[in-house]
């Protein structure tokens, strides 16, 4: 699906309520996986066990998805995410504590600080915030990812040796080939199609 034909979010969840439309879910899945990973591992969560919230909680949306409403004057999608997210983290914390025990029994002479003991705390961790944190870094990934695929290759590396890897604009200029206010003027550029591409995230996802 090119994105000049991406629909925006709610025509994208009535879309998912058809578990037989591929190309939706996959579009849904390269969109929100990252942001549920990161957030899983952010919760304390192994990286085997991050995985695995990601899959389970897009077979949670899968099965919940016929019963959403979506009302973005709440902002209802993102809450509704956050929970079926939250819940799947839950699940795992709380099987590594009723297996903590048995391991803590077996280790009780080796330390004090057992498997239970190393369990995040769920009520400790701020978990709105976290949620918060990684939503807006998955939306920027989410948009320079996007206007990297709808960029010339050449102009993405000057605004990415630039920016993201700190080169000195005259270093920039001799690379390419260019003037150094060519280099400021194509970073210009780049930053704007990724500012439009977040405004257009922020209404269609």
């Amino acid at each position: 699906m090119s994105d000049d034909s991406i629909q925006t979010r709610t025509t994208l969840l009535e879309r998912l309520k058809d578990w037989r439309d591929d190309p939706s879910w996959q579009e849904f899945f390269n969109t929100y996986w990252k942001l549920i990973y990161a957030f899983a591992i952010r919760s304390g969560l192994t990286e085997v066990e991050a995985q695995d919230v990601v899959q389970e909680t897009m077979l949670a949306v899968a099965k919940n998805i016929p019963s959403f409403k979506y009302d973005r004057n709440l902002g209802s999608f993102k809450h509704w995410l956050l929970n079926m997210t939250r819940w799947r983290i839950s699940d795992h914390i709380r099987r590594r504590k009723n297996l903590a025990p048995a391991l803590n029994d077996e280790q009780a002479t080796e330390t004090q600080t057992g498997p239970a003991n190393r369990v995040p705390d769920p009520a400790s961790l701020d978990l709105d915030a976290l949620w918060e944190a990684e939503w807006e870094k998955n939306l920027l990934d989410t948009a320079v990812s996007r206007v990297k695929r709808q960029l010339d290759p050449e102009k993405y590396q000057i605004f990415d040796f630039l920016v993201n890897k700190e080169w000195p604009a005259q270093k920039v200029a001799d690379a390419f080939g260019l003037k150094v206010n060519q280099v400021y003027l194509a970073k210009h550029r780049v930053t704007e199609l990724i500012r439009e591409e977040i405004e257009r995230l922020k209404k269609d996802f």
